[in-house]
């Protein structure tokens, strides 16, 4: 599969399994359930051509982000002992991120003036959001746009350092966000959707994100704040701080060395 990187400083992912690494960090797998906004700029030409206008699609993605919040705990909530937290936010992918796009897809097929839709669909075809009239051909075409939630695998390591010494461990986050696959589906229709004349379907689909367009990440927050080899656990937030599942244990601190 081709994937393609973009690289960042941050960390990121959502409940789903943790397990020690043989070097004693520990792994978060998951899947995100990451913001996205798109917005798209549709031209076309030789409208009255058969089999139909040539198009022109560009726009861009924008990323809601994703943060992690680290959790320092000297002793286990629940017992006799008094509790201490401490947390350190880490801003894995940040609010506004954006990827932009430009395409070209084949001809619309339906010739004589068409009226034009777009619909978003995930990378198996699958509608993630309404269509939306842009226009007839010749007469120009709007914009579209659309929200929607994008799942995405995510793969974190979490390891630590200096667990003893206060203020607390030092703490490094690494690993990597697969996205999965947006398509802008385009409708060519010779009539509007709901009148007594027959309507002829003309659909394009193209890929303006290829699933598996991977994100990574590496970065070290600062000191948790605990001392005395404090439990560790990690909780993901989306961009605007609210949680994402429940914290996930990780390990006490020199459980991951």
């Amino acid at each position: 599969m081709y994937r393609s990187v973009y690289e960042i400083g941050g960390a990121a992912a959502v409940v789903a399994l943790v397990a020690g690494s043989a070097s004693g960090a520990a792994n978060v797998n998951a899947t995100v359930p990451m913001a996205v906004s798109v917005v798209t700029s549709v031209a076309a030409d030789g409208c009255k051509n058969n089999p139909g206008p040539f198009i022109r699609l560009s726009g861009e993605l924008t990323l809601g982000g994703i943060s992690a919040r680290l959790i320092f705990q000297n002793n286990v909530k629940g017992t006799h002992t008094h509790t201490e937290d401490v947390t350190a936010d880490v801003v894995i992918i940040p609010a506004g991120e954006k990827i932009t796009f430009a395409k070209q897809p084949p001809e619309g097929g339906v010739g004589g003036d068409p009226f034009i839709y777009i619909q978003f669909t995930d990378g198996a075809g699958n509608p993630m959001s309404d269509e939306t009239f842009l226009g007839r051909c010749v007469q120009g075409l709007d914009t579209g746009s659309a929200a929607f939630s994008l799942p995405a695998d995510a793969s974190v390591d979490v390891s630590t350092s200096s667990c003893d010494n206060s203020p607390g461990p030092f703490i490094t986050l690494s690993g990597e966000i697969a996205l999965s696959g947006i398509n802008a589906r385009l409708i060519f229709r010779n009539n509007v959707r709901g009148t007594h004349t027959h309507t002829e379907d003309v659909v394009v689909d193209v890929v303006i994100l290829p699933a598996g367009e991977t994100i990574r990440f590496a970065k070290q927050p600062p000191q948790g704040g605990v001392g005395g080899n404090p439990r560790i656990s990690i909780h993901f937030l989306d961009g605007s701080a609210n949680p994402l599942g429940d914290p996930i244990f990780l390990g006490k601190c020199v459980q991951l060395n």
